[in-house]
């Protein structure tokens, strides 16, 4: 009896093992045998399967990934292993999975097929239904279980799908590929912005507008990144010639460093001699960024010398000052002019320009040979001035936007990396208190008044800056603990407010004097829905560019940072995968992507993955055959 006992239970379990896998079960690939236990009736690709659907009047469903694909894994815990969804697959598909590592020629294929549907490149997962005879009817890469905002889901989709060609109702099937197509249609196009940009530039002196100029930063790096995408010689142009007028011209302080405020005339020549420290920390990384395309020797000595300016004016207890005034004893600018007696013994171009006095502008757009001898003599007569008034205000948000710039100048010199952490670290112990974010204090008082949106979101940038520098996983938790304090606080079904004090004022698109709270909160959803492979941030990114949508056509030439949190979305930011070792080795060659909306992130296999929001499309052992795909992926965008 006990032996008849043993030999029942032994069938049993072999019974039931069977009923628990499909047919993966006998394949060695570790990618089908990942799924060998899903609910979904797997087979191999093979005749098979295909002579199964032909005989049983079932359509194809044709699943491509690998091992180590993060939406490949996403998509088995939503889909593939629920029970449900399963059904759905069972009753109405011949689901077939196949490795693409094992079988790289059908990936191939079917990768150019999605290319030619689609007009844009796959990835992983890449999903195909299809009939029997091997006819696309739609291709995608990862879809959701469920209904999302960028998506139908693939609970419904299967539905459509397998009653439909049950049914032969292929008129159906026709609208499921073309509502799919539609759907990847940009309605502000790359094309739109960029020649929103060339009609409010000054093609004779440079900058936007025709009166008093601002350095305008957030249009900057819009520009910026549309001529990286696209490669338009005239944006390119365009771009060059404004960093020049600044940097030559009245706006830069030619013998400490620093950026002041903004012009008072549309040729850059004489500024408003006020130094903000948002000014400084917002073009700081634009000058990085023109020095790794150009490598123009001049655009690195401004981001070293502007530093230098912060340094000596400004920093104090590794915290940045929020100002310093245009005046000295009320009067303008007499602490950075010059009389000609001052300037008698030296050789360059200069005259009286700001009553009888001189601001000293480099007016052939390039430094004298003798400029090292300029700038002492005339530290010499400063030293002997009175400096104007600092504010001496310890601002949350703007010291944040401080330490993205000195993480994007660690291209330069990794020293700035350092400098960076300090003042993080100073930040967060100065402005973090009781599990609570503060504006604003100065030293050695403690701050009272609460965190605005503008500081949880230049912070938050901050720290994802911080995290690609050194790839340290507290930074980005803690960048998610205060996006997480932020939605909490500020958002309400897309709306996005300033402050949580009870006074409910919206948010703006615009960028005024630096870039706008709202637009940057919305990059930050982007990049961490990216890092985190988050639906609950991809959710309110959404959520939040719809309410928006309307605003940004109409004032697309005043909101260039929403702008690029829109390209952002459309275009997908792109998350490059290595081993940390891999990462911090190549950190130069990965800076220099040509792409713009790069993010980097530490994963645990050697290989390099560039992933987009929802699929891998390119993986590799080497980095070059990587940065190769991703340039061609975004090659013509209009």
């Amino acid at each position: 009896m006990k032996n008849f006992l043993l030999i029942m239970l032994f069938i049993f379990i072999l019974l039931n093992d069977k009923a628990s896998s499909n047919e993966l079960r006998h394949e060695t690939s570790p990618y089908l045998l990942q799924h060998a236990n899903n609910p979904v009736e797997w087979y191999p690709w093979g005749n098979k399967a295909f002579a199964k659907a032909k005989k049983e009047n079932r359509a194809i469903f044709l699943s491509i990934g690998y091992s180590t694909c993060h939406w490949c894994h996403v998509m088995e815990e939503e889909s593939f292993s629920d029970k449900q969804i399963a059904k759905l697959f069972n009753k109405y598909f011949i689901s077939i999975k196949i490795d693409r590592e094992e079988m790289p020629h059908i990936d191939s294929f079917y990768q150019r097929e999605h290319i030619r549907l689609k007009n844009h490149s796959g990835g992983w997962p890449l999903s195909i239904f299809m009939t029997a005879d091997k006819e696309i009817i739609d291709i995608n890469t990862y879809i959701p279980a469920t209904r999302k905002s960028y998506s139908e889901g693939l609970d419904s989709l299967l539905e459509k799908v397998g009653s439909s060609y049950k049914k032969g109702d292929f008129n159906l099937l026709q609208e499921v590929g073309k509502k799919s197509k539609t759907q990847t249609k940009r309605s502000l196009s790359i094309t739109t912005l960029s020649n929103s940009l060339k009609e409010s530039y000054d093609d004779i002196y440079a900058g936007f507008g025709q009166g008093r100029k601002f350095p305008e930063a957030a249009k900057l790096s819009l520009m910026m990144d549309i001529a990286e995408i696209t490669q338009d010689s005239e944006l390119q142009t365009y771009l060059y010639e404004m960093l020049d007028a600044m940097a030559f011209r009245g706006l830069y302080d030619h013998i400490e460093g620093g950026f002041f405020r903004y012009s008072v005339d549309a040729a850059w020549e004489i500024p408003h001699f006020e130094k903000m420290l948002y000014n400084q920390a917002e073009l700081i990384p634009l000058y990085v960024r023109a020095y790794k395309k150009s490598k123009k020797e001049v655009y690195k000595e401004i981001v070293e010398e502007t530093i230098g300016m912060l340094e000596s004016r400004f920093l104090k207890d590794n915290l940045y000052y929020s100002a310093s005034d245009a005046d000295t004893n009320h009067e303008e600018g007499v602490y950075f002019t010059f009389t000609t007696e001052d300037l008698k013994n030296l050789k360059f171009e200069y005259y009286e320009n700001f009553e009888d006095r001189v601001h000293i502008n480099f007016y052939e757009n390039k430094r004298p040979d003798d400029f090292m001898k300029i700038k002492n003599e005339l530290l010499k007569v400063r030293a002997k001035k009175e400096y104007p008034f600092i504010d001496k205000k310890i601002n949350t948000a703007w010291n944040a936007m401080m330490i993205e710039a000195l993480c994007t100048a660690s291209f330069i010199d990794k020293k700035y990396a350092k400098k960076a952490q300090r003042t993080l670290n100073a930040l967060k112990e100065f402005m973090f208190k009781r599990s609570e974010l503060y504006h604003q204090s100065v030293l050695g008082v403690t701050p009272t008044q609460k965190a605005l949106l503008e500081d949880y979101s230049f912070f938050i940038s901050a720290l994802i800056a911080g995290y690609e520098v050194d790839y340290k996983k507290e930074k980005l938790d803690f960048a998610e603990y205060l996006l997480a304090q932020a939605i909490y606080k500020f958002y309400k079904s897309g709306v996005w407010y300033l402050s949580d004090d009870g006074l409910k004022i919206e948010a703006d698109i615009k960028d005024k004097y630096y870039t706008s709270a709202l637009a940057k909160m919305t990059q930050n959803l982007a990049k961490m829905a990216s890092l985190k492979s988050s639906f609950k941030y991809e959710t309110i990114l959404d959520e939040t560019l719809k309410s928006l949508k309307s605003d940004l056509v109409k004032k697309q030439s005043n909101a260039p940072a929403l702008a690029q949190a829109y390209l952002m979305r459309e275009l997908n930011i792109v998350t490059l995968k290595s081993s940390k070792p891999n990462l911090e080795l190549n950190a130069k060659q990965i800076k220099e992507i040509k792409y713009p909306y790069m993010l980097s992130k530490v994963h645990e296999y050697d290989e390099y993955l560039a992933c987009s929001m929802r699929e891998c499309f390119v993986v590799d052992k080497r980095l070059e055959n990587v940065i190769d795909a991703i340039n061609k992926r975004y090659e013509n965008i209009e």
